[in-house]
């Protein structure tokens, strides 16, 4: 996968999760690293893939 060097952006979608963009890296329990260049992250607190989210925030009706 090509690296991404842009600094990352994050964007509270309204009603939705936390969209982080640009050249993010994220660190494993386990101290594995992966970079990624768009994750989303879950604000309604119901994903069942946490911290990321799996759009369980469209059937609860969260709102934020």
């Amino acid at each position: 996968m090509k690296k991404n060097n842009e600094k990352p952006s994050i964007l509270f979608i309204e009603n939705g999760p936390i969209q982080v963009s640009g050249s993010v890296q994220i660190s494993g329990q386990y101290g594995e690293k992966h970079t990624e260049e768009a994750i989303y992250l879950c604000r309604c607190g119901e994903s069942k893939n946490k911290p990321y989210c799996d759009g369980s925030h469209k059937a609860n009706g969260f709102k934020g």
